[in-house]
């Protein structure tokens, strides 16, 4: 009787504890592990104003590779600048464009994390990718099935909606079942204390100041000129005072927009038409329905009308019950009561329990 071959695992590896964790427990359950950096920005480029940590830049490199030769098993460091410049980057600066927020972390999670990724495992001939995101992946009726990680301070399944059957299938989450507590424990028993005590990074990895304004004049340097001043407005359409202009608002903005009514004032609407941006009181920011696009079905092919569930409009959102209708290539989400801030262009996720139904990109938000 002949002993089954070990299964080949491709680990995505930040040079971070969650990463550098997820290969610990693979390793430790049998699997042969490739290691794999993906390189997708230039940190360097930055220069006094680059990050003293970040998902892809040299230290980071280096501390992935040295755990993986640690352990015994290859590790790799792939470029994927071009792809994710072309996917993520533009991606989030034309939807500002066009008064909308984007959520880059769910794109490159869909097709550069998963997607470029899965090709390159087919390349090496591995039977799996693993990534140290905090949620789990099952089968269940026929369809593999995302849920929420156990730890649910930390649980990452909203930024995963995107994921198709088929990268489902091949993906491995090991830290799914842990708490956080638990995972830097296990780093400090293995011996990898430096590991162990990082910090964490919540920013976007390539604007890690979290200014984006700043951002978008870099990358396109004619934006104040071509998008001038307009007027901020109230929701009778009185002018209230003037904006920088547009792409450097969201909704829901409290701060930063320099103007005085007495009482504070947020982010209501943006209209990129005519360069106006409207401001509203706390209780006028709310949404009743809302319009999704762009849906990727997870649980479910497809939804029963009038079906409720839980729908997260943001990743911090604890959600919100609501009543579910699918209609072709859209979805309507009807909520049971009031949601605040609703921003187009963010991303919706819909819960069945810990299990994610479905997700989708905000188009449209109705106050009824």
């Amino acid at each position: 009787m002949t002993n089954k071959p070990k299964q080949k695992v491709l680990v995505a590896m930040s040079g971070g504890l969650d990463s550098s964790v997820a290969a610990i427990l693979l390793k430790n359950q049998g699997y042969e592990l490739v290691g794999v950096t993906m390189k997708v920005w230039d940190y360097e480029s930055m220069g006094e104003n680059a990050p003293e940590s970040g998902c892809c830049n040299l230290d980071a490199i280096n501390d992935a590779r040295q755990i993986a030769v640690s352990m015994g098993f290859p590790h790799y460091v792939l470029d994927f600048r071009k792809s994710f410049d072309k996917i993520v980057i533009q991606n989030f600066i034309e939807e500002y464009l066009k008064a909308r927020t984007p959520n880059p972390c769910v794109l490159c999670n869909t097709f550069i994390k998963w997607e470029a990724l899965l090709e390159k495992a087919i390349e090496l001939d591995c039977d799996f990718i693993a990534t140290g995101h905090y949620a789990q992946v099952r089968m269940e009726n026929d369809r593999y099935v995302l849920s929420k990680g156990v730890d649910v301070l930390k649980d990452q399944s909203y930024m995963l909606w995107g994921l198709s059957q088929e990268s489902l299938q091949k993906t491995l989450m090991p830290l799914g079942s842990y708490s956080k507590d638990k995972i830097r424990e296990i780093a400090r028993e293995a011996g990898f204390t430096k590991v162990a005590n990082k910090r964490e990074s919540y920013d976007i990895c390539f604007i890690p100041d979290n200014d984006y304004r700043s951002f978008l004049k870099k990358q396109r340097p004619e934006i104040e000129k071509d998008i001038p001043e307009g007027n901020f407005v109230d929701v009778h359409g009185k002018i209230l005072g003037k904006h920088k202009g547009y792409p450097f608002y969201t909704v829901g903005q409290r701060k930063g927009l320099e103007i005085a009514l007495g009482v504070p004032a947020y982010v209501k609407h943006i209209d990129a038409k005519t360069n106006t941006i409207v401001l509203a009181f706390k209780d006028e920011l709310f949404s009743q329905k809302m319009v999704l696009k762009e849906c990727n079905y997870i649980k479910l092919e497809k939804i029963p009308q009038g079906m409720k569930a839980l729908v997260k409009i943001r990743y911090r959102d604890k959600g919100t019950l609501a009543s579910i209708y699918q209609h072709d290539d859209k979805i309507e989400v009807v909520f049971d009561y009031g949601v605040s801030a609703v921003a187009p262009g963010q991303s919706a996720v819909a819960y069945d329990g810990d299990d994610v139904l479905f997700g989708g990109l905000i188009d449209v938000a109705y106050e009824s």
